[in-house]
């Protein structure tokens, strides 16, 4: 009985390490969740859905193809809910990620205009959108500036030299 016992629990054991290793894209923990794509990756594909947003609004508003009542609003909508997700993947640092939840609430708030039907609101919402997320770019570059100047110190002092320029951004 032992012995039976204990081939039941290898035989489970590599079962489930076989079945485990077999599959080569689990990813384990949050990290894998999004950064699926560079900031600005991201920042231009949140761009790409808010345009299409304003695109289908602005059709919406000039009585076009996408005039069709509650069936358009659900258009535009699915585009504020994929620059919503879209927008994850901006995740450089914390004072990028503030500003993108910033950025994210005039999205939320087109969203709810639509829902109310008051159509020239979200309109507003979304070009506002728009220009807090095309302004998350330059955050990025400030940040890269950043780093290298805090590395050019760092080093400086690591080798014990002086350096008048490090520290100072370009």
């Amino acid at each position: 009985m032992k012995l039976l016992k204990s081939v039941a629990v290898a035989t489970t054991l590599a079962l489930s390490l076989s079945t485990f290793s077999a599959s080569a894209e689990v990813c384990l923990g949050m990290a894998c969740m999004y950064n699926r794509m560079t900031p600005t990756e991201g920042i231009d594909a949140t761009l790409g859905q808010i345009n299409e947003a304003l695109e289908n609004l602005k059709l919406r508003n000039s009585g076009g193809a996408a005039d069709n009542g509650k069936a358009g609003d659900e258009i535009i909508i699915t585009n504020i809910k994929d620059a919503l997700k879209l927008s994850k993947e901006i995740n450089a640092n914390d004072k990028l990620d503030r500003n993108r939840n910033r950025a994210n609430g005039y999205l939320k708030k087109a969203r709810e205009a639509i829902q109310a039907g008051d159509l020239a609101k979200a309109t507003e919402e979304l070009k506002e959108a728009e220009k807090r997320f095309a302004d998350l770019k330059g955050m990025i570059e400030l940040t890269q500036a950043d780093r290298v100047s805090q590395q050019t110190n760092l080093i400086n002092r690591i080798t014990n030299t002086h350096d008048t320029a490090a520290g100072t951004r370009k």
